[in-house]
C-alpha cells in the first residue's frame, strides 16, 4: 500500500474473508478461534455477517504470530496489512 493511501473497507473485508477461509482450513486454529469467540461451528456463517466479526478474525491472527506468518505467506501480503485491515474494519482512525 503506497504511503498516504488508506486501506478501503472493501479491501479490508476481502482480506479478512481470506483469513477466515484460511482459518477454516486449519482445524486446530479454527477450534481455538471458536472457543475464544464463543461461537459454535453451526453459528459461524451467521456470525460472519455481524458487525465487528471480521475485525475479530483479524485480531485472532494478530494474537498468534505463527498463524499470522503462515497466512500472510500464503496470501502474499505483508503482516502490517492485517493490522491495517483490522483497524479499518474496527473503525479506528489511526490507519
Amino acid at each position: 500500500m503506497p504511503i498516504g493511501k488508506r486501506l478501503t473497507i472493501d479491501a479490508a473485508e476481502e482480506l479478512a474473508i481470506s483469513a477466515l477461509a484460511y482459518l477454516a482450513g486449519n482445524p486446530d486454529a479454527l477450534g481455538r478461534f471458536l472457543s475464544l469467540s464463543g461461537i459454535g461451528p453451526a453459528d459461524l456463517r451467521a456470525a460472519a455477517r455481524e458487525p465487528g466479526f471480521l475485525a475479530g478474525v483479524l485480531e485472532f491472527f494478530l494474537a498468534d504470530e505463527s498463524l499470522l506468518l503462515s497466512f500472510v505467506e500464503a496470501a502474499e501480503v505483508r503482516p502490517t496489512m492485517i493490522a491495517a485491515a483490522r483497524h479499518a474494519l474496527a473503525g479506528d482512525s489511526e490507519f
